[in-house]
């Protein structure tokens, strides 16, 4: 993987983050959400590397603060959809006929719809939080991994070395395990990627409306929410959050290219 310059690349950028999101927990420049009048709208210095926002907040503390919100969630979403998609995928694959065909139905209608509007219709019935943020994303997310899943599932379903295995006298769930997952790691791999891309993108949106982290959380999408009416007189304060958004679903996806062409033995390498 070392080859790979999307991979180094990806986990050099993601890696960094995680480091300031766990960093978080033990030490900020200054409390996130100390708040000082003297000190507003003042530009990068020594004392504060990034300025401060309308409030006189350090911005770098924030943003600190916030991958920690942010990339928790996009975990957390990314787990709960590999974990539906993947049980969905493989017992659509491996059951009979009726039961597949309910399961990719249910899946399609999912799919049919943004995982993002999705979001946004269940967040603004239910109220505004972290965990019904991370919950919808997961759900949603979940119905393409289901599909795709399906789709491969039952191929390797349909090798030769899973039949001899059955005439072997293997189980399904011995067949599952030995066969199945480890032929779909690659595939699963890349689908977590993109369904944690997803989730930064949805929850950073959703607490840019309202509708996810709750104040005084700190989350990018939020402090885009509060400085944006800033944007004219001083940029920095929304260039921030959006530039460490953008470096997250850039790192991840580049992350999740380079994992594909070193796992997935279809490629010419």
């Amino acid at each position: 993987m070392k080859r790979s310059l999307s991979f180094a690349t990806g986990a050099g950028m993601i890696g960094s983050l995680l480091v300031v999101a766990v960093g978080s927990v033990l030490w900020t420049p200054f409390p996130p959400l100390q708040i000082d009048t003297q000190a507003r709208f003042q530009g990068p210095s020594f004392s504060h590397l990034l300025g401060t926002d309308q409030l006189g907040r350090d911005v770098l503390s924030n943003i600190i603060a916030g991958a920690r919100t942010t990339l928790l969630a996009a975990f957390l979403a990314t787990a709960i959809a590999l974990v539906i998609g993947t049980f969905l995928g493989i017992t659509a694959a491996a059951s009979r006929r009726w039961l597949d065909d309910a399961i990719t139905a249910l899946a399609t209608v999912f799919v049919a719809f943004p995982a993002l509007l999705l979001a946004l219709v269940i967040v603004a019935a239910r109220g505004p939080s972290t965990a019904t943020v991370v919950l919808t994303v997961g759900v949603a997310a979940g119905a393409s991994v289901a599909v795709v899943t399906r789709r491969e599932a039952a191929d390797i379903l349909h090798s030769p070395f899973v039949t001899a295995a059955r005439y072997s006298g293997s189980s399904t769930w011995a067949i599952v395990h030995t066969h199945v997952l480890r032929n779909l790691f690659p595939s699963l791999t890349v689908q977590a990627t993109g369904a944690a891309s997803i989730a930064i993108v949805a929850e950073s949106t959703l607490s840019y409306l309202g509708l996810g982290a709750a104040p005084p959380t700190p989350s990018w999408g939020r402090m885009l929410a509060s400085t944006q009416q800033y944007v004219l007189v001083h940029p920095l304060l929304i260039l921030w959050p959006a530039l460490f958004i953008s470096l997250a679903v850039v790192g991840i996806t580049l992350l999740g290219d380079g994992v594909h062409e070193r796992l997935d033995p279809t490629l010419v390498k």
